[in-house]
């Protein structure tokens, strides 16, 4: 399956909230099938619609090992994240070329709307928390290397622009 291209930070669509998902149609099921497969074309581990241009809270989020197990999400909130940190190096396919570590809460329950059209609260640990705290950063229109103190993020951004040419 093809899907759209992603979309280049600084792009607004990337620094707007986007807006929140009534109902899950057959077109909500279509976006999110078309946002797995640009996750697994990456390859990596989630992507939330605004990554392609997409102005919908919707995200997808696959961690595991085995692939296929795509977690798909509308209008995702963080209810509860644990005090225990976790460090990863975290990337974009919207500024491609760089990547920063992060650090971010090792685990957090999530309210969202599922595939099936009903609210459910979900654990995530790990890898999966991270990705899930990232692609719900995207739906806020934030990147993940707003995290970083002003200097590192300019560093990170002035590296990625030298690369992009």
């Amino acid at each position: 399956m093809t899907h759209r291209p992603f979309i280049p930070w600084p792009n607004a669509v990337l620094r707007s909230p986007a807006a929140p998902v009534g109902a899950i149609t057959d077109e909500v099921r279509a976006l999110w099938d078309e946002m797995i497969a640009a996750m697994e074309a990456m390859p990596g581990v989630g992507l939330a619609a605004p990554q392609l241009g997409i102005g919908l809270q919707l995200a997808v989020v696959d961690a595991s090992q085995a692939r296929g197990q795509a977690v798909r999400m509308a209008n995702p909130v963080v209810l509860h994240a644990s005090v225990e940190p976790r460090e990863h190096e975290e990337a974009s396919p919207n500024l491609p070329g760089v990547s920063a570590r992060i650090t971010r809460p090792r685990a957090v329950t999530v309210r969202f709307l599922n595939a099936a059209g009903e609210m459910e609260d979900r654990d995530f640990v790990g890898l999966w928390a991270t990705s899930v705290q990232h692609q719900i950063d995207h739906l806020a229109g934030r990147m993940y290397f707003d995290r970083l103190s002003k200097l590192k993020r300019d560093m990170l951004i002035r590296k990625a622009r030298k690369l992009g040419g």
